[in-house]
C-alpha cells in the first residue's frame, strides 16, 4: 500500500470488519452445524442433554447474531466508500482486508474463547485432537492477516474509479 494514500482506510476498515463476520460465519456453519465438532459454550455446557443443547443452540444463536451484524454494518461500510470519489477502489486491496478480518477472527476467537476462557475448543470431545486444532486455528489467526496484508502491499496504486472515467 502506498504510505502516502491515507485515502484506502476505509475500504480497509470496511473489508475487515466483512472478512470478520465472514469468518464469524463460517466457524459457525462449518466448526457448530456441519462438522458439530463444538458449540458457543460446550466445555461449560457440554453436550448431554437436550437442555443443555438447547442452551448452546441459544449461544450459538447470539454469535450468529454478532456475525450478522458485524456483515451489514460492512456492507453499509462499503456502500459509503462508493459513494465516497477520493477513495480509489481496489478489489486487491477489499481482498486483502478480508484475510485481515477473518485472521483478526480467529486470532481473537482463538485466544479469548479457546485459550483464555476455555468456553470450547475446535474438536471439543477429542482431546487428543483438540490442542492441535486449537493451535491451527491460532496459526490462521496470524498466517490469514499477514497473507491479507501481502494482498494489500502489493496492490496497484492506481486508481480504479480514475481507469473507468476515461
Amino acid at each position: 500500500m502506498d504510505r502516502t494514500n491515507h485515502n484506502l482506510r476505509p475500504l480497509i476498515a470496511a473489508g475487515t470488519l466483512m472478512g470478520i463476520g465472514l469468518g464469524g460465519f463460517f466457524d459457525g456453519i462449518v466448526f457448530h452445524e456441519l462438522l458439530q465438532v463444538h458449540n458457543m459454550l460446550s466445555n461449560w455446557v457440554p453436550r448431554t442433554t437436550l437442555v443443555n443443547e438447547e442452551i448452546n443452540m441459544f449461544w450459538d444463536g447470539l454469535f450468529h447474531v454478532f456475525c450478522y451484524l458485524a456483515t451489514l454494518i460492512a456492507l453499509w461500510m462499503l456502500w459509503r466508500v462508493l459513494a465516497r470519489p477520493d477513495v480509489p477502489l481496489s478489489g486487491r486491496t477489499y481482498f486483502g482486508a478480508l484475510w485481515i478480518g477473518w485472521g483478526v477472527f480467529n486470532l481473537v476467537e482463538g485466544l479469548v474463547d479457546h485459550e483464555l476462557l476455555q468456553v470450547h475448543h475446535v474438536y471439543q470431545n477429542d482431546p487428543a485432537r483438540f490442542l492441535l486444532w486449537d493451535m491451527v486455528f491460532l496459526a490462521s489467526g496470524v498466517f490469514f492477516p499477514t497473507l491479507g496484508w501481502l494482498f494489500i502491499r502489493n496492490s496497484p496504486a492506481s486508481q480504479l474509479r480514475q481507469d473507468m472515467s476515461r
